[in-house]
Order: structure tokens, then sequence, then C-alpha cells
């Protein structure tokens, strides 16, 4: 290992529980000069080691809590107090081989009542961690990664649990239409009664159809895939200003949509998502749903596709309403690259891996222009906004900054991963270290890892108090993948996949694999 390296290594991994680590690694962009990055075996276990410092804090202070508050070290319940940030961890702990971190999660999980709780239980987000997460994590521990189980009753409790929670959950879709409620109460088996979204309707159905699969109660894929029809052929047509693309809100009662706004978004983003991994997780039952990519991924580069003005080299996806674009896009929205990736190898189809290339290399610049080299939350480039404080970096990066934090989120990292499996270009690799180097050095601090309040002030601007979940699902998950070794688990170089990934990123075996 070169002395570069160790330096390197140090940078990413000098950490201590009792003070921020939120300066700047030295070698990571001093002077905007690219440094020697280690080799990926190095980076691999380098965010390995990341992921142990975060499940450390998390298990001395939080657990069995949801997530971890590390500047006070203290936790917070937000996801019903059923232990998110551990299921959400389990995968990410699979892959990465980590035996002890395994086994302390699932002598947990069959702990959990998955029937009581004091707080609303949102069916999108619990679907995606807890139950994507179990499922995975079944698929996992009876499949290439079982010998990490040293209890096998904890691995087909995976299952059980699954089932329970489904049970739990599945009165959200007694409705006229089929289509759920997205917000409930268990203790009195409430909804929230309001419309529901494209979403958190549109990403359920390779959790449950994988559940049905593994279960043999194909009740789970029904109610699923009848919600899911609406979607797919959506009324009024006024809800889908250009083919495939369609609004936001849809009401329960009718299953009809009650907008024509969206994009690539929050709020409608895993919908699209889904569409094209539903097809590799069964093409032969999933034929439409790929035929409703496609039409949703050509109208996108027909209609929604946007070039800064001073920057025309760069590629963003505008939202819309009917057919009025708005020029604004997400963090949240930085998955897209990864998906047009990911369907176009699937389909044998270049002009989606060259589109999703183009939107990866947009939300890469979004990362080193700001001050701290991670993207914002909400940003865009519309000429006629640009505030007076920013128009020099509209000038020299293309967009501006309208929303400052950053919440740990995964997705420009997913769509380096993607976009280096699909093109074996070490560049990308070099990205995702770039950001994990850049995230650490920002948001590290106590116990953990904190969302920060401003990307564009050195430092961060302050901490949040608040680790994701999903820190420990996606982040690390992605970070690590893009530098490990080869693994049927890996997103297939050719097209060929023997797993699918959720929006959580569990990795699910695919139907017949």
């Amino acid at each position: 290992m070169t002395r570069l390296t160790f330096v390197a290594l140090g940078a990413l991994l000098s950490v201590t529980l009792a003070l921020p680590r939120n300066v700047p690694a030295e070698l990571a962009f001093a002077h905007k000069k690219r440094y020697e990055a280690p080799a990926a075996v190095d980076r691999a276990q380098a965010v390995i080691d990341v992921f142990r410092t975060s499940w450390d804090g998390y298990f001395q202070f939080a657990f069995p809590h949801d997530e971890l508050h590390p500047v006070t070290n203290t936790f917070s319940d937000s996801r019903n107090a059923w232990g998110a940030s551990a299921v959400d961890a389990l995968t990410t702990a699979l892959v990465m081989s980590q035996k002890d971190i395994v086994n302390q999660i699932i002598d947990y999980i069959p702990t959990i009542d998955y029937t009581k709780t004091s707080t609303e239980v949102s069916l999108f987000e619990t679907t995606i961690r807890y139950l994507g997460g179990m499922i995975s994590g079944y698929d996992f521990l009876t499949g290439p990664l079982a010998d990490l189980a040293d209890n096998k009753a904890n691995v087909e409790a995976l299952l059980k649990q699954s089932q329970n929670l489904a049970n739990t959950l599945s009165y959200a879709f007694d409705t006229p239409s089929g289509v759920p409620y997205n917000g409930l109460t268990l203790s009195t088996r409430g909804v929230d009664g309001g419309p529901n979204g494209l979403a958190t309707v549109g990403t359920l159905v390779l959790e449950w159809v994988r559940l049905a699969d593994l279960s043999g109660n194909s009740t789970y894929a029904s109610l699923v895939e009848k919600a899911e029809s609406y979607l797919l052929a959506p009324s009024p047509a006024s809800s889908e200003p250009w083919p495939g693309l369609v609004g936001m809100d849809i009401d329960p009662v009718t299953g009809a949509f009650l907008d024509a706004r969206g994009g690539w978004v929050g709020g409608a983003d895993s919908f699209y998502e889904y569409l094209i991994k539903m097809y590799v997780y069964d093409p032969e039952r999933y034929s439409l749903y790929r035929d409703r990519w496609i039409l949703a991924a050509d109208s996108t580069i027909a209609h929604l596709t946007s070039h800064p003005v001073p920057r025309p080299d760069l590629t963003f996806v505008a939202a819309y309403n009917g057919r009025n674009l708005s020029l604004n896009s997400q963090h949240l929205a930085c998955f897209d690259g990864g998906n047009f990736i990911l369907g176009g190898q699937v389909l044998g189809e270049q002009k989606y891996i060259d589109y999703g290339l183009e939107l990866v290399n947009g939300c890469h610049e979004t990362y080193i222009s700001t001050a701290t080299k991670i993207g914002p939350e909400i940003f865009s480039w519309d000429p006629a906004r640009v505030p007076s404080d920013q128009q020099a970096l509209y000038n020299t990066s293309g967009f501006y900054v309208t929303n400052s934090d950053y919440n740990l989120r995964p997705e420009v990292i997913e769509s380096y991963y993607y976009a280096y499996r699909a093109t074996s270009d070490p560049k990308y690799q070099d990205w995702a270290w770039d950001a994990i180097v850049a995230i650490n050095a920002t948001t590290r601090v106590g116990s953990g890892y904190s969302n920060i309040n401003n990307v564009n002030v050195e430092g961060g601007g302050g901490f949040g108090d608040f680790q994701e979940s999903f820190w420990f699902a996606e982040v690390l998950k992605y970070a690590y993948l893009i530098q490990a070794p080869e693994a049927e688990w890996q997103v297939g170089k050719e097209g060929k996949n023997a797993w699918v990934f959720n929006t959580e990123a569990h990795p699910f075996k695919v139907k017949g694999a």
C-alpha cells in the first residue's frame, strides 16, 4: 500500500467519537486537484470501516430504536419504533460479510411486534425498508450467504416476520378501487383518508410480489398488482400529458389521477424505477411494465430533456405540470441516470445507456461544484430565477441551489454504480470515492453521521443530528459495491441479472434465477 493510500484512508477514517470530523479531507479536494485514489480493494474496506463506525454508534446509543442522533447520542422512532436502522442495515452487513452485525440484527428481528406502534404507519416506507430488508435478507441467507447466519431459525423468522408485517398492512388495500391508502393507524385499522401518491402506490409491487413467490401466497401479489393496474392505464387521459408520464395524486376511491404534474422527482420517482425492475424480476409476467417504462423513457428524452444555458454540455430532466416545464430537480431524482442505464442494458438499447450516462454527468456536476463537494437537496437551472449571490455558480456549473440540505442521500452514488457496471470505466469508481470522502469529511460527527444544513458552505453549515436508516441500506451499500469484487448479486454487466435491487437497495433474487 502506498503512502498516499494510507493518507487517503486516514483522511477518510480518522474519526473520533467525541469530536466532529467536519473539515475537508486534506487530499480529497485541496485546490481542486485530483489525488491518487487507493486501490479498489482498499476503498471497499474503507467503506466497511465507515459502516462499522456508523453501526457501533447506533448500536451503543440507539438500538433497537429507529435512528441514531449522533450529535447528542440519543435516538428517535420516526419509523414506528421497530428498529428501522437495524433492519435496513442487514443486507449491507451481508454483502460486506460482517457476520457479527448480521447476527445481531437477525437475533433482533424475530422479537419485533409489527402489530403495535403508537405512530402512523407509512405503507410505502414500511414496505421498502422493513419488508424489503427482511425479504432480501431471507434471499441471501437461504442462498449464497447462508454461512453468515449462526441460528437458522432466525433465517426462517425473516420470512415469517415478512408475512406478519404484510398481513398487518394489507387492510390498506381495502378500498373501492384497490388503490391503497398510505397512512395507517394500526390500533384502530384506520387510514388517513386522503389521496395517495404515484410513488407510494407504485413502489410496492416488487416487495409484495417477491413475498408472494417466496411464501406461495398469491394474495400478496394480487393486492399490489390491482393497485398498479390503475397506474399502468391512467385515467383521465389528461393525467398523462405525454405517453408514459403521469400525474402524482391518485384517489383511492376511484383509482383516478387528480393532476398531471410530475417528473422523475420525489413523490413520483420510484414508480418509474419499478417498471423496468419488475421486468428484470420476471420478464414473462411483467412485459407490460417494460412497455410502460419504454413509453416514459422515450417521452422523457423527447420532452423533459433540458440543458442549462451556460452549460449546454450538461443534461438535466425537468419536472412538469401538464405540458409546462419547471427547470428544477432534486438529489432524489439523481437515481434517474442509473435507471436509464439499467433499462438500456436489459433491453439492449444503447440510446438509454447513453442518455443515462449524460444524466449521471449532470448530477456529478452538482457534487463537484459545491464548497463541500456534496450535491444539494434541490437545485434549479432556470435563467430567469438565478439568485444574485449564486450567479457565479450558475455561470460556471449550470445550476444554482434552492435547498442546500444534504440528508445522507444515496442517489448520486447509486447512479455512479450503475454507470460503472455498464461501462467498467474506473472514473465512476473514482467519483464514488470522491463522494464518500467528501461525505465523511463533512457529515461525520459524534457517534455517527448526520444530515447537514448547507452543502455550499465550508464544513456544511451545521448538523441536523439525524442519521437516516437509508445511510446503512443505500449510501454505504452502493459506495461499497462499486469498489467490491464480482459477486452474483452485483448488477449484471451484460444486462443479465440474477438479482434486482428495490428502491432501498435491498437485492432480491429474480424469479427463476
